[in-house]
C-alpha cells in the first residue's frame, strides 16, 4: 500500500512555543535605533544637573565673597569717619593751643616788667626803673627773634610803599626826597612775611626849591 503523501514531509519536533524567535533584520534596526536615544539622554540630563549644581556652588562663593567685602567697606567706612573726627578735633586743638610757646617764652618777661615796677615803687633815684625796662626790652625782642620775628629800621632809606607808611612829610635840604628821616614805629616781619609797616617821616623839597623849580 501507499503511504500518504503527509508522511512524507519534514517534521520538526520542537515544540513551536518554546523556540526562540530572531527578529528580523530591519526589526532590530528599528529596536537598535530606539534604545540608544533613551539611553543617551540619561548623560546629558546628568550633565546638566552637575552644571547647575557647579552653577549653584559658584553663586554661593560669589554672594559669600561679596558679603565679606561690603562688611569689609563698612568697617572701612567707619574708620575713616573716625580718622575725619580725630583730624578736625586735633585740628582745633591745634589751633587753640598755636600760641601755647610763644606765650610760655613770654611769661618771664612779664615777671621782669613786674620787677621792674616794684623797684620803682620803692622809691629813689629811676635808675633802676630805666635798668629794669631796658632788660625787659631786650627780653621782649630775643624772644619775638626766637619765634621768627624781625625788627626792621628803615631810617635813612628811600620810602617804600610796601614796607613803609607815610605819617607826615617835612622839608628837608638835607637828604633826598623821598627818604625816611625818622620814624614812629619800626616795622616788623615773621620770617618773610610783613606783620606791620614802618611808620615814617618823609623828606620833601624845600617850597623854595619847587618855586624855583617853577
Amino acid at each position: 500500500m501507499d503511504k500518504p503523501e503527509h508522511d512524507n514531509a519534514p517534521h520538526d519536533n520542537a515544540p513551536h512555543d518554546n523556540a526562540p524567535h530572531d527578529n528580523a533584520p530591519g526589526e532590530t534596526q528599528v529596536q537598535a535605533a530606539g534604545h540608544p536615544a533613551h539611553e543617551v539622554a540619561a548623560p546629558e540630563t546628568a550633565t546638566v544637573e552637575d552644571e547647575m549644581a557647579l552653577l549653584r556652588t559658584q553663586l554661593q562663593e560669589k554672594d559669600a565673597a561679596a558679603k565679606a567685602n561690603y562688611d569689609l567697606f563698612l568697617r572701612e567706612r567707619a574708620d575713616l569717619e573716625n580718622f575725619k573726627r580725630r583730624m578736625q578735633r586735633d585740628k582745633a586743638e591745634a589751633l587753640r593751643f598755636a600760641n601755647e610757646p610763644f606765650i610760655r617764652d613770654l611769661l618771664p618777661i612779664l615777671d621782669n616788667l613786674e620787677r621792674a615796677v616794684s623797684h620803682a615803687q620803692g622809691g629813689g633815684n629811676n635808675q633802676p626803673l630805666v635798668e629794669g625796662v631796658s632788660l625787659v626790652l631786650r627780653s621782649f625782642l630775643d624772644m619775638v627773634e626766637k619765634h621768627g620775628v624781625c625788627r626792621l629800621s628803615v631810617k635813612g632809606q628811600l620810602f617804600d610803599p610796601t614796607k613803609h607808611e607815610a605819617m607826615s612829610q617835612v622839608e628837608s635840604t638835607e637828604v633826598a626826597p623821598n627818604t625816611v628821616v625818622d620814624e614812629y614805629a619800626p616795622a616788623y616781619l615773621l620770617h618773610d612775611r610783613l606783620l606791620r609797616p614802618a611808620l615814617v617821616v618823609v623828606a620833601k623839597p624845600p617850597a623854595d626849591e619847587k618855586k624855583s623849580d617853577a
